[in-house]
C-alpha cells in the first residue's frame, strides 16, 4: 500500500477506558495514522468538529450523553471527504442500517472482531467498507429478496427509471466485494479516474454519498447478488 503525503488524521469516539486505550495504542503503532482527537462522550466531540478536520472517524453508538448516529450525520454533512466507521456491540439491522444512512462506510461489531483497528482505518481509506460477517450476513439475508428492475441494453433500472450501465453494475459489484479503487481499476483494465468518475455517477444515480450507502441501496434493490458479497 502506498503511504499517504502525509499521516490519515483520525478522531477517536469511545465511552469504555478499556477499548478506548486498545484503539489508541493500535493506531498510534502506524505511521501511516495520527490520533489527532479521542473523546469519551459526545458533546466535546461535536463541538471538536465545529473547528478541526479529520479523515477518519471512529465512533461507538451507544455514548452516555447521546447516539453516535448524532454526530455521524453531523460530520457527513460538514466534512464529507471523512470516512466514517462504527464499531458497536449492537449488531441489529436496524442500527446497522441507520449508521449507513447517517454516513459510515463500515461497521464492526466489537465483540465479532479481533483485527487489528489501525489496518482496518487504513483498508477503510483504500476503498473497503468492512462489514463484521455476522452483521453481514442478517443484513444481505433481508435484502437477498429484493428483486432488481430489469432495463434494456444491458442497464438495470432503479425506481424513478434510473439506469445503470453494465459498467457501473460490475464497478459496484466489486466495490461490495471490498475491493480498492485501485484494485478495480486493474482488474477492469481502467484508469484510477476512470474507477472515480464511474464510481460519481454511480453515487449520484443512488443518490447516495458514501460506498456503504451505495452498497446498501444496490443490495436493497437487487443489483448485486448477496449471496456473492465476500467478508
Amino acid at each position: 500500500m502506498n503511504l499517504p503525503s502525509r499521516p490519515w488524521r483520525v478522531v477517536l469516539l469511545e465511552d469504555h477506558a478499556d477499548t478506548r486505550a486498545y484503539f489508541e495504542a493500535s493506531i498510534d503503532q502506524r505511521v501511516e495514522l495520527q490520533l489527532v482527537a479521542s473523546f469519551d462522550a459526545l458533546t466535546p466531540a461535536m463541538q471538536w468538529f465545529d473547528s478541526h478536520q479529520a479523515d477518519i472517524f471512529l465512533t461507538d453508538l451507544d455514548l452516555p450523553d447521546g447516539s453516535g448516529l448524532t454526530i455521524l450525520r453531523k460530520v457527513a454533512a460538514c466534512q464529507p471527504h471523512c470516512d466514517m466507521l462504527v464499531i458497536s456491540m449492537f449488531g441489529d439491522e436496524d442500527h446497522v442500517v441507520a449508521s449507513i444512512e447517517a454516513g459510515a462506510v463500515g461497521y464492526v461489531q466489537k465483540d465479532a472482531s479481533d483485527a487489528d483497528i489501525a489496518q482496518v482505518l487504513l483498508d477503510v481509506k483504500q476503498g473497503a467498507s468492512p462489514i463484521s460477517p455476522m452483521v453481514a450476513r442478517g443484513l444481505l439475508t433481508r435484502l437477498k429478496s429484493m428483486r432488481s428492475m430489469a432495463g434494456p441494453a444491458g442497464q438495470t433500472m432503479l425506481p424513478g427509471k434510473i439506469a445503470l450501465t453494465a459498467r457501473e453494475k460490475e464497478l459496484l459489484e466489486l466495490l461490495a466485494r471490498g475491493y480498492a479503487y485501485a484494485e478495480i481499476a486493474q482488474r477492469c483494465g481502467i484508469t484510477h479516474h476512470t474507477v472515480q468518475s464511474h464510481i460519481k455517477n454511480i453515487y449520484s444515480k443512488l443518490a447516495v454519498n458514501s460506498r456503504g450507502e451505495a452498497v446498501f441501496e444496490a443490495s436493497r434493490w437487487g443489483l448485486i447478488d448477496p449471496i456473492g458479497i465476500q467478508h
